[in-house]
């Protein structure tokens, strides 16, 4: 057998480890790897150009990452900010638990696609969280923000995850599926999606909650504040 294409496992790693841009360090590992299997350059190119055709949610991000940066550039955080400021009514915890069940209900549908962390978490929730959180806690550093984006990220995750298992149709139902087959248990994507609906709600409930303490964290750090003041 032979192991130098596993070379290419490595350059990953030690890409990731410096902190290198993933895109680029992926392209050179996979020509590594490529080329200590075997394959000559114009089959290597031919393989990497058939392989990203027939990806097209792929192709779907290619599109769509260069807008969201246009939009960025053009302001779109700081418009998102400042329409945030301006809804008195809508808090942190009713921010992120809408979107959360809004994230969840698209998954359900089978509509992953729709919003996301690139689209959706790091242009227009994140900075609208952030605004929200400053009606509470004025005076947000770095660790803070950095805290809040986590949180935006997580919720986002944890609405497309635990959403997704209950469309039939989608990867993930049917690998559950097929792992259970192998094992001489048969199931149909039905029953699965209908055993899934629980644990959607829980998750739902648990983020929630964590969602809401999250908040009220930074309400007494902000009280605290003004007693001290």
């Amino acid at each position: 057998m032979n192991y130098w294409p596993l070379l290419g496992v490595a350059v990953i790693v030690v890409g990731f480890a410096l902190r290198f841009n993933a895109v680029p360090v992926v392209v050179v590992a996979a020509l590594v790897s490529g080329l200590l299997s075997g394959l000559s350059v114009p089959d290597l190119l031919a393989l990497l150009g058939n392989s990203f055709v027939s990806q097209r949610m792929l192709l779907l991000f290619v599109l769509t990452l260069p807008a969201i940066g246009l939009l960025e550039r053009a302001g779109l955080r700081e418009h998102a900010q400042r329409w945030m400021a301006r809804l008195q009514n809508l808090t942190l915890a009713r921010l992120l638990v809408g979107y959360l069940l809004l994230r969840q209900l698209l998954a359900t549908m089978g509509l992953t696609g729709v919003a996301g962390a690139a689209q959706t978490v790091r242009p227009l929730l994140a900075p609208m969280g952030e605004a929200a959180a400053q009606k509470i806690l004025p005076r947000l550093d770095q660790g803070d923000r950095e805290e809040l984006r986590a949180v935006a990220a997580a919720t986002d995750n944890i609405g497309r995850f635990f959403g997704e298992d209950v469309f039939i149709a989608l990867g993930a139902v049917l690998l559950i599926q097929g792992f259970y087959t192998q094992h001489g248990i048969e199931l149909s994507p039905l029953a699965i999606a209908l055993w899934a609906l629980p644990t959607a709600v829980a998750a739902f409930i648990i983020q929630s909650v964590r969602i809401w303490l999250y908040q009220r964290r930074l309400q007494r750090r902000a009280a605290s504040i003004e007693r001290d003041a």
